[in-house]
């Protein structure tokens, strides 16, 4: 598999084949640094949607799929880590093109999904229920049974790790999955849907309906086949989905994005610190859900911190994600571009200090793209936009402090708590800070980090719930208990 070209047509996937849409609509899916086609993919609607779930649902009752000890699923899910990682070049080639982020990224995503699937397979034969003391002569045990069908909505910024990293625990679980990716980035997922087959996922088990929110998303969240959702992506969105699911009391789990702090104590290595500010805010063009994109600095090293960042913003190469030299790509779309850049002309015309960046790169061979400096504000206030919202592009917004209680109010000042980051030499007192910052996620000394194993999910308007983890399978299962009269017992002759 090469970069796709505007041939190539992608159909939905339902029931192991790829399918057009009831309606027979199709779109273009644009390279985001030449804002050409690279492909078509078919666009599902209401009968779709439904089509897919019935189908699910199907598969879900009669495959089979959920009715073994959970070691069938196992070896299904590790054969899928093998063909995935032989073709994870293909991969990331293609999650470069279709998303713009750089070819090193986009092969780190691929790996974490291999990962992914090994780690979940090896739970996929570990679910089980306990037995509990009871009064009497009485047996009373737990079983834990898979949901049915569960619903996946997924975001464009990591388009085939983040729906992964749902579908793959609740494969395990022994559910039948419907997976909506996002419509700017949805090529990988179908890719993906057609190496299912060959790992030997029965037909109608793993499902793809690409389409709008508002009318596919919607139409699976309130099918009544549909038994849980996953969605991760905006708040406002992540509102609607909680209202839908509560309609019909169904698990969910949300993961709505963040406003991240990176808190630096006066006694941190700077070098280190400024490459880890960095990275946690320009990978990825800044399109992260925990990205660090705000800066809490004490006074004192405020500007030497300040020049150090800068002067990485500066000399990053920005260009195609594919070429092998640039350390960030383009962001997603037009729209997107123009939302990044109009909070950095806001926060200049507020009185806000661009130390770096903050223009689109208009010079050729760029110009066509979606491309940014990455991009440095200070002398802005707490309650700027900039600031406040979350802004999803390569804009780091530097606050200063006088004092650590200070630092930790501004840091906890967000309706979000997804991601904090702290960088000290003082291991005693980050253990204590870590206590004190109201994330569901800490990295110390560290950028944005995870692995498979590790929770990940926020406080507050981050979201309800967790990925990743130990306890990732449960979430896909409910639990039944049993209790069982076995009678007085008979008198020894």
């Amino acid at each position: 598999m090469s970069a796709e070209s505007s041939s190539a047509e992608y159909g939905l996937f339902i029931g192991g084949a790829s399918l057009p849409s009831s309606r027979g609509d199709r779109r273009p899916v644009m390279d985001p640094a030449t804002n050409r086609a690279i492909a078509t993919t078919a666009v599902g609607g209401v009968d779709d949607a439904r089509h897919a779930m019935e189908v699910a649902d199907g598969a879900f009752r009669n495959s089979g799929w959920a009715d073994d000890d959970g070691s069938r699923r196992a070896r299904a899910l590790g054969r899928l880590a093998r063909l995935l990682e032989e073709r994870a070049e293909a991969f990331a080639q293609l999650e470069t093109t279709n998303m713009g982020k750089t070819l090193r990224e986009a092969k780190g995503d691929i790996g974490y999904v291999v990962r992914t699937l090994d780690y979940v397979a090896g739970l996929a034969d570990k679910i089980e229920g306990e037995t509990i003391p009871v009064p009497g002569a009485r047996l009373d045990y737990t079983l834990r049974e898979p949901l049915g069908v569960t619903v996946h909505i997924a975001p464009w910024n990591y388009p085939l790790l983040l729906a992964i990293r749902s579908v793959a625990p609740a494969l395990a679980a022994g559910n039948s999955v419907v997976l909506k990716p996002a419509s700017l980035t949805p090529l990988t997922a179908l890719k993906f849907a057609a190496l299912t087959q060959e790992a030997g996922v029965p037909d109608g088990i793993f499902n793809v309906v690409v389409g709008p929110g508002g009318e596919v998303g919607e139409t699976l969240v309130t099918d009544p086949r549909c038994r849980s959702v996953s969605f991760t992506g905006s708040g406002e969105v992540g509102q609607r989905i909680a209202e839908l699911a509560a309609r019909r009391i169904i698990p969910m789990t949300l993961e709505l994005g963040g406003k991240s702090p990176v808190v630096v104590l006066p006694d941190a290595d700077l070098d280190r610190a400024a490459k880890g500010i960095a990275f946690g805010i320009f990978g990825n063009a800044g399109q992260m859900c925990w990205a660090g994109s705000r800066l809490i600095v004490p006074d004192p090293i405020h500007e030497e911190l300040v020049a150090k960042v800068a002067k990485i913003a500066d000399g990053m190469k920005v260009g195609p994600g594919v070429e092998s030299t640039s350390e960030m790509g383009p962001v997603v779309s037009k729209e997107q571009l123009e939302r990044v850049v109009g909070f950095v002309e806001e926060a200049r015309s507020a009185g806000a200090t661009v130390v770096a960046g903050g223009q689109k790169i208009a010079d050729p061979p760029l110009a066509e793209g979606n491309f940014l400096r990455p991009t440095v504000v200070t002398d802005v206030a707490p309650d700027h936009r900039v600031v406040r919202e979350e802004v999803f592009g390569p804009v780091l917004s530097v606050l200063r402090y006088t004092s650590l209680d200070e630092a930790i109010r501004l840091a906890n000042d967000t309706r979000y708590g997804l991601f904090a980051a702290l960088w000290t030499r003082d291991l005693a007192q980050a253990h204590i800070v870590a206590r004190q910052l109201e994330a569901g996620m800490v990295s110390i000394n560290e950028p944005p980090t995870t692995f498979p194993q590790s929770p990940f999910g926020g406080y507050k308007e981050s979201g309800i719930g967790f990925e990743q983890g130990r306890r990732v399978v449960e979430a896909y299962t409910r639990r039944k208990n049993v209790i069982v009269n076995l009678g007085s017992a008979k008198p020894k002759k």
